[in-house]
């Protein structure tokens, strides 16, 4: 199951009644609070997210798996006239080379990126008309080195399209949406489709391992925009599964690929395990209450704990990546550690792309093609990437597991609850 994070009580009056199921393993959209307090964006004092260390040790020790269903099982989940969906949402990137600087602009256009102060706000838009433009030329360079475009939408179909079979053979049929936040197909045309095919219960999954700001709380904030217009998904049956770092099988499905990366070294034992995330503002941590910063270092504990009962004792650093701007980022800094690891003597590195689950620009260029030649130049000489995670096996059957784990928290949103 997945883990208990419990949320702290409010610290201020709300206008109207909270409309989050207030379940610690699952949330539904509409809660201005429940919401705001998830995606840091609270107006009011620091709030942080308090994380169950012991629940989630035991998520991840538990050897129960839901399997496949029984046909009383799958009968419990499927009531009569339920028809199940499940959204996947992810980033999204530009398919040609002449989508970049549009998908900057969307990207940097989002108040959960770049994030100005209220009074000027009205800023946003010729901000990211501007950053997206002077960025466009040396992005377009790094796409043209991995082909012309991001296999992201490719990747993302091709786990949709995993995810269905894995849950048809586990006893659950459902149709899988994929919903992208700054490129097509965007999250609005995914939930067109869960519309117009008569969706009535919905699971919402981020393809986030760990929860941020910038990424899942963005797309919640803009699916909670959508739900609140429409009165058809006010009273569709729906959950969320805010993050999923802590599950035994994702767990084990990165363990398995280091191990399997590292026995490709002349000495395994020799190899340092380099996690490498993708970083976020230190303002999101420190003032807006984002737990992605925890829930990274206890991802990295937790597949490290896996590496060592198997038997791996090698060193292991967690580093983040991918600033933009002149403001502090979460560090340390990939590049400044790779070059500290060098200074260290570390001749065989093993890095792990800890935050994503598809591969695309920071892993086929920032990571394989400038930080490999960083590494090089700081006298690291043997190298080697893990593939991120795709439509490995036991990550898809570990995602079919969550969606299943989510439907006794599936429930309405009555369209009567709702703040004007």
């Amino acid at each position: 199951m997945l883990a208990h994070k419990s949320i702290p009580s409010p610290s201020h009056n709300l206008s109207c009644e909270p409309l989050f199921d207030t379940s610690p393993k699952h949330i539904r959209l509409g809660s201005n609070y429940h919401l705001q307090r998830r995606c840091g964006l609270s107006s009011g004092p620091k709030q942080t997210l308090a994380l169950s260390r012991r629940s989630i040790e035991v998520c991840c020790s538990s050897t129960s798996s839901p399997g496949v269903l029984t046909s009383e099982q799958a009968s419990v989940y499927n009531e009569p006239g339920d028809k199940l969906g499940v959204l996947l949402l992810n980033l999204g990137g530009p398919d040609k080379l002449e989508d970049v600087q549009p998908f900057l602009y969307n990207l940097f256009a989002d108040p959960d990126i770049i994030r100005l102060p209220r009074l000027f706000r009205f800023l946003q838009k010729p901000l990211a008309r501007l950053i997206s433009t002077l960025r466009a030329p040396k992005s377009s360079e790094g796409y043209a080195a991995i082909g012309g475009g991001s296999p992201l939408r490719k990747i993302t179909d091709e786990q949709a399209a995993a995810l269905a079979k894995e849950l048809e053979r586990k006893g659950l049929p459902a149709k899988i949406y994929v919903g992208m936040r700054y490129w097509y197909p965007f999250t609005e045309e995914a939930i067109d489709k869960v519309k117009a095919d008569g969706i009535n219960r919905l699971v919402i999954l981020p393809l986030y391992p760990q929860f941020s700001i910038s990424t899942s709380g963005s797309s919640l904030r803009l699916l909670e925009s959508i739900f609140r217009r429409d009165e058809y998904l006010l009273n569709m049956k729906h959950t969320v599964i805010p993050s999923w770092y802590h599950r035994k099988g994702y767990v084990k499905s990165m363990s398995n690929l280091i191990k399997n990366e590292l026995l490709k070294f002349e000495k395994p034992e020799e190899a340092h395990i380099f996690f490498s995330a993708h970083g976020v503002p230190v303002s999101y941590v420190e003032k807006a209450g984002d737990p992605y910063k925890d829930e990274m270092e206890e991802c990295v504990d937790f597949i490290m704990k896996d590496l060592r009962q198997e038997g791996v004792i090698c060193e292991h650093t967690l580093a983040y990546q991918s600033r933009v701007g002149p403001v502090e980022w979460l560090r340390p800094y990939t590049d400044q550690t790779i070059k500290d690891l060098g200074e260290r003597g570390i001749k065989s590195l093993l890095v792990v792309p800890i935050s994503f689950v598809s591969e695309h620009i920071e892993t086929l260029e920032e990571m394989d093609m400038e930080y490999r030649e960083l590494a090089e130049e700081s006298g690291i000489t043997n190298w080697r990437r893990v593939p991120a995670l795709g439509c490995e096996p036991t990550f898809i059957a570990d995602l079919a597991d969550a969606v299943i784990e989510s439907l006794p928290f599936v429930g309405p949103l009555s369209a009567h609850q709702v703040c004007s």
